[in-house]
């Protein structure tokens, strides 16, 4: 299983590293209560261990809890007949494993821009997300067997790499009964981080913009709102772009580093990372003096909106010194 930032599947996402790093942290301090008051604050209903995730609860019911639990994603369709031989199988053993994972539903007719994010090619398919990172698992109808076993090294990897132990199940809770215990605010900056997060996902990226560097400001070292700033300057410059429009003219004026660079920016959106730095890297390879520093600060910027354990961050930075020296 080989994993894959979230953040980076499209513009859905990119409010999301910050977001699951909150939820994480949140999740820590619901464990440490729940443990202070003798493991009762934050149990689940057996009703809660499998659910119908949409496009728009996607970043709060699976992302966000990924946190705190792997998500199993099962990708389904009404007209999918291995669908339904898989689907239940999935269902009771969501149950059986008593909260060490959760069972997300994504039902792919109602959810195409999911089912592109995660790179479905056909049905029935399984992921997991796992502390904002996807695993595919596997494809089609698999026996109980195989996916007993897929599904015991998943929690293994989530517990060893992660820390993740899984849900407290409540036979007697009722679907819904439980309530994270409302976070402390862990430092000086949440409640601007926190604007800024809701900004973002209200489509208000210049106010996102502001309150980041409100926070930077103050604390220019500051690695979330640093994180923060460069996703939503991103989508503030690409908010207004007519894409045909954008890709034509970089089709047409390949030495047009204008071009290039607002191409580059439609790439990241859109989750084509190798893309949009392979662009920007090309363009600083057959430009010089103005046009190739513009060029290599918009790669600098993008590296930072990926983050800088992405190996695709890596690798691009070497092919940028090739291209430079």
């Amino acid at each position: 299983m080989q994993p894959r930032n979230m953040s980076m599947s499209g513009v859905v996402d990119l409010a999301a590293v910050k977001a699951a790093q909150e939820a994480k942290a949140k999740a820590e301090q619901t464990r440490a209560e729940a443990a202070r008051q003798g493991g009762g604050a934050g149990a689940v209903s057996p009703a809660d261990l499998v659910i119908d995730v949409d496009e728009a609860g996607f970043e709060q019911e699976v992302l966000q809890r990924s946190a705190e639990v792997p998500v199993v994603i099962d990708f389904w369709a009404e007209w999918c007949q291995p669908c339904k031989q898989l689907s239940p199988v999935l269902e009771r053993l969501a149950l059986e494993y008593d909260g060490r994972f959760l069972l997300a539903k994504i039902d792919v007719d109602a959810n195409q821009m999911l089912m592109q994010q995660f790179g479905v090619q056909g049905i029935p398919a399984v992921f997991a997300v796992v502390a904002g990172q996807a695993l595919p698992l596997f494809q089609g109808a698999a026996g109980e067997a195989q996916i007993r076993q897929t599904l015991d090294q998943l929690v293994q990897v989530a517990e060893q790499r992660f820390g993740l132990t899984g849900l407290t199940v409540d036979p007697d809770a009722g679907p819904g009964d439980a309530q994270a215990a409302p976070a402390e605010p862990v430092g000086p900056y949440d409640a601007l981080l926190e604007a800024a997060v809701h900004a973002l996902d209200a489509g208000d990226f210049g106010g996102a913009v502001q309150a980041y560097k409100n926070v930077l400001a103050d604390d220019p070292g500051n690695p979330e709102a640093q994180l923060g700033l460069a996703q939503a300057e991103l989508l503030q410059r690409v908010g207004d772009m007519d894409p045909q429009r954008v890709r034509k003219d970089a089709a047409e004026r390949p030495t047009d580093v204008t071009a290039q660079i607002a191409a580059a920016d439609l790439d990241l959106v859109g989750g084509h990372v190798e893309d949009a730095f392979g662009r920007l890297i090309d363009t600083v390879r057959r430009t010089a003096g103005d046009d190739r520093d513009a060029a290599r600060v918009r790669l600098l910027e993008l590296f930072d909106v990926v983050g800088p354990e992405d190996p695709r961050v890596a690798a691009a930075r070497r092919a940028l010194a090739r291209a430079l020296f």
